[in-house]
């Protein structure tokens, strides 16, 4: 593992493809650690590549995959040289399933191999790759995939990952491993898991790989005491997120109450004790807007490590984030025009989520009704016990005809979003439909959004870079520095 001292500032794991390997490299060749998305990787790698794979990045990974006859077949399978018609659908992807065929894993491992090496790729700083607990089928080969591409810490939040300490360990000596999963409905004498077998991935060729650090992203004290404490393995340190921050909040404590604009209402409950975060005498970063000296400064005065920014970074030049959307916020941002609600519907997962409000985006009323509801990717899907016995997938952003015939309850379906689809669009990702649909954005960011102009190197400038976010963040450690001397 790479031995650099730990970092001040983590730049956040957002969406799909947003913190993408561009702009992880680019984090970490500045010292700090530069993390990728790892939702959705086998999708976004498929689709890189039916595009023409500009600039030859995601062959030149697989060139280097240890398994060259898998790399093969999903370079033959997917590679258009040139790139589809713009009119033209992406070939379908395949639905994760609890028992996923042979090749839908070679997919998985490959993917995740391929963003963690080219975010390692021609320097030695720290890389990270970021999970969601609650999307569980693709948990175990993602993590071999990028353990074999020698990622240096894994974060996880959504969830509460108690038995991921103990599956890197495994992983790391080439041992099977396998998840529990929830089912809704399931039986006391059930076993649902998700299992995942290097031996038989690799045909007996398993490498030792080096056990990355683990950082669990939690809201509370009361989860990283209890993580802390009873997960099957070493916890490295903590990401402790507070409810400003983008993408998926954790809920508020207690009754959920709405204000005005129907956004849930956060309260002192919800602030993280960091009194007791401190006693755990293990290393922690802050999350929610902190992304600015001052917070920077204010999060190494109450002990922190240091603190985990997205936002910022979401918007800088090596984001994955198109360039029609980056100008658009960053012209409001100078503007003060910006709004974002913490909607507690919009995602399929239950939990709040951020959702900045946009032009032409599915945050309108008028583009979320002209969408017609399907749920052809399910990243975000839910298990539930069918009467024979086996596990069916329904969503609540799916038809809801579907979802009811499912089991699902209709009121859970009402204002419910296709997450997976419109992320992949904020990334230039985005299916086009046969009827010649095109699927549209809706991004999600934290609170500082506002403020992101702040980062533009002059008042004329049109973009900044992720190296003009660490600058500016780190501009007051010396200070803090100094003083602590004196």
């Amino acid at each position: 593992m790479n031995t650099q001292e730990q970092p001040i500032i983590i730049q956040g794991g957002m969406g799909v493809a947003v913190s993408g390997w561009p702009l992880a490299k680019a984090v970490s060749k500045e010292g700090q650690l530069g993390v990728v998305a790892g939702t959705a990787l086998d999708t976004v790698l498929i689709r890189r590549l039916q595009l023409g794979d500009a600039g030859g990045h995601v062959r030149r990974a697989l060139s280097e995959f240890p398994y060259q006859k898998m790399a093969e077949r999903i370079l033959h399978q997917y590679f258009v040289p040139g790139g589809k018609s713009e009119a033209e659908p992406f070939a379908a992807s395949q639905l994760h399933t609890v028992h996923p065929s042979s090749r839908q894993r070679e997919l998985i491992v490959v993917a995740n191999f391929v963003e963690v090496y080219l975010a390692k790729e021609g320097h030695n700083g720290l890389v990270g790759v970021n999970y969601l607990e609650k999307i569980q089928l693709p948990t175990l080969p993602s993590l071999y995939g990028a353990m074999l591409a020698g990622v240096d810490y894994v974060l996880m939040g959504a969830g509460i990952p108690q038995l991921i300490p103990g599956t890197l360990d495994r992983l790391s000596n080439g041992e099977a491993v396998e998840l529990p999963l929830r089912v809704a409905d399931a039986k006391n004498d059930d076993k649902f898991v998700s299992y995942f077998d290097p031996g038989e991935f690799t045909n007996g060729e398993v490498p030792w790989l080096q056990r990355p650090k683990f950082l669990p992203i939690v809201s509370s004290a009361t989860l990283a005491t209890m993580l802390a404490r009873k997960s099957n393995g070493k916890i490295d340190g903590f990401v402790v997120e507070g409810p400003t921050a983008g993408g998926h909040n954790a809920p508020p404590r207690g009754k959920m109450q709405l204000n005005t604009r129907g956004e849930p209402i956060y309260g002192e409950r919800d602030n993280a004790d960091l009194k007791a975060m401190r006693a755990l005498d293990l290393p922690f970063w802050l999350a929610g807007s902190y992304g600015s000296p001052e917070g920077v400064e204010d999060s190494l005065r109450v002990g922190a490590a240091g603190v985990q920014v997205g936002t910022a970074f979401a918007y800088c030049r090596e984001s994955g984030i198109t360039e029609e959307i980056k100008r658009q916020v960053l012209q409001a941002s100078r503007t003060g025009q910006l709004d974002v609600f913490t909607d507690p519907l919009a995602s399929p997962a239950g939990f709040p989520f951020k959702v900045l409000r946009i032009d032409g985006t599915l945050s309108e009323s008028s583009c979320y009704a002209s969408r017609q509801r399907q749920c052809d990717l399910g990243y975000l899907r839910q298990a539930y016990r069918k009467d024979d016995g086996s596990v069916g997938w329904r969503c609540p952003a799916e038809h809801v005809d579907t979802f009811t015939r499912k089991g699902g309850d209709e009121n859970d379906a009402h204002g419910r979003k296709c997450l997976c689809n419109c992320l992949l669009a904020n990334v230039g990702l985005g299916q086009c439909r046969r009827n010649g649909y095109q699927e549209i954005p809706m991004v999600t960011s934290g609170d500082e959004v506002m403020n992101v102009a702040r980062f533009l190197p002059d008042a004329h400038a049109e973009s900044y870079s992720a190296s003009d976010v660490i600058r500016h963040l780190l501009s007051g450690v010396k200070s803090i520095s100094a003083a602590s001397c004196t």
